[in-house]
């Protein structure tokens, strides 16, 4: 895959699931495929990053900008942050739309805001856009069991087009480390962003 694609401004956005390691390799990838990014994180999505990993996010979308820039090692400007109720941000409009939209982690109460189209905060209206101009969305729900209302929810956004990919690693490359089980789902999510990247190898390689 080229790293000249479509996808070059993608908004990653990070909700209160487990797994927010998933969504800061996801940010680190990003970056490192000079990537441009919009970031958008809920309230318990900066809990579960504060409670899950050593990051230690502020409030502030300022100092975040900076903390996110200084950690994935981004260029100025490269990451900007947005807060959830910054209407003024340009993925709140498909006139300035991204070219892809990332949830990861995805809660299944954002899941179901985003299917039924609610938009009651700038991460649930950025999906919403996302969805509209027809373009590429991601969600990567991380709960279980699922119910059938999830079921439903996920149904009718693929049927949408929006891609459903839960965090399911695989383990026939017999991974060593906790790292090599994120970096197969985060390997996942790049393929589907037509992304080049070395994080695994595909399955017949050596």
């Amino acid at each position: 895959m080229s790293q000249e694609n479509r996808y070059q401004r993608i908004t990653l956005a990070m909700t209160g699931a487990s797994g927010a390691a998933y969504g800061l390799r996801l940010l680190q990838s990003l970056v490192a495929a000079n990537r441009e990014i919009y970031f958008v994180i809920s309230d318990p999505g900066l809990i579960v990053v504060n409670m899950e990993t050593d990051l230690k996010l502020p409030k502030s979308v300022q100092e975040m900008e900076k903390r996110l820039q200084e950690f994935a090692g981004a260029k100025k400007d490269q990451i900007r942050v947005f807060g959830k109720d910054q209407w003024t941000a340009p993925i709140a409009s498909g006139s300035n739309a991204a070219d892809a939209m990332v949830v990861c982690p995805c809660t299944t109460g954002a899941l179901a805001s985003i299917a039924t189209g609610t938009s009651r905060n700038l991460l649930e209206r950025a999906a919403d856009v996302t969805i509209k101009e027809q373009k590429k969305l991601i969600l990567v729900p991380r709960e279980t069991p699922f119910s059938a209302i999830h079921l439903e929810h996920m149904l009718n956004l693929a049927r949408l087009g929006v891609v459903i990919l839960p965090p399911n690693p695989g383990f026939y490359r017999e991974p060593q480390t906790l790292q090599d089980i994120v970096d197969f789902v985060v390997a996942r999510i790049l393929d589907q962003l037509e992304i080049d990247h070395q994080l695994m190898k595909r399955w017949g390689e050596k």
